[in-house]
């Protein structure tokens, strides 16, 4: 735990990528974690942002056969901004009704900052929210995330700028979501950090309970499974 802290003030200035992954498994901590970790370590070095990859907005057809293979389970591909760049049917069954795919391009994290229906979609908006500021806060410097910070800034306010300026690590716990139809469902995360140069994840979203996973398949039966995007 000092070495943490030696990491966090900057002490250390250059620890290896081999002492990271030692330390995030010795601490066990998740993928959030692992990457909050290795971003306090690019920081103290300086070069905090300076080598990521930019947030680009296809995805290789390799990533999309896999989530076919996901298929009719809930999982979608995003970036650091929130884009929900592909997804399964079965997110759809989930999201589409609750609004977050109106958009042609639609963003999580716009979502959650700036539509009146997130907090019905949501819960736990705060714990929401906490974890779009923060993936957004470790995202590569861009045109595009300078713009979404500008616009979230202004439409959403403090709600926004405390979050994504204090970089808070969110706490790891069940996400959830209200259906219209199918009412409060609950959901484990699984996120899997595709290569570098994709600069993506994939999240698969698994039921946390019976009542949740019963719910989704009686929206699978009763809708049927759109393609996915």
């Amino acid at each position: 735990m000092e070495y943490l802290v030696r990491i966090e003030q900057g002490r250390d200035r250059n620890p290896s990528a081999a002492v990271i992954n030692a330390l995030a498994d010795a601490f066990r901590l998740g993928a959030a974690e692992r990457e909050h970790l290795r971003h306090l370590a690019k920081c103290s070095s300086g070069t905090c942002g300076a080598t990521a990859p930019p947030h680009r907005l296809d995805v290789r057809p390799a990533v999309r056969s896999l989530l076919a293979q996901l298929e009719p389970g809930i999982a979608f591909v995003t970036n650091r901004l929130g884009d929900v760049l592909a997804h399964t049917g079965g997110f759809d069954l989930l999201a589409r009704p609750a609004g977050l795919l109106d958009s042609p391009s639609p963003n999580l994290t716009r979502f959650v900052f700036t539509d009146e229906r997130a907090r019905r979609v949501f819960p736990d908006w705060d714990q929401v929210a906490d974890e779009r500021a923060f993936h957004l806060s470790l995202g590569a410097p861009s045109q595009r995330s300078e713009q979404l910070i500008a616009d979230l800034t202004a439409l959403a306010g403090p709600e926004f700028t405390d979050r994504v300026h204090s970089r808070r690590l969110p706490r790891a716990s069940p996400q959830a979501w209200r259906h219209p139809v199918a009412g409060g469902l609950l959901f484990d995360r699984e996120l899997l950090e595709l290569p570098a140069a994709d600069a993506q994840q994939l999240v698969v979203l698994l039921p946390a309970n019976d009542p949740t996973s019963a719910a989704m398949n009686k929206l699978r039966r009763g809708g049927g499974l759109a393609l996915v995007k």
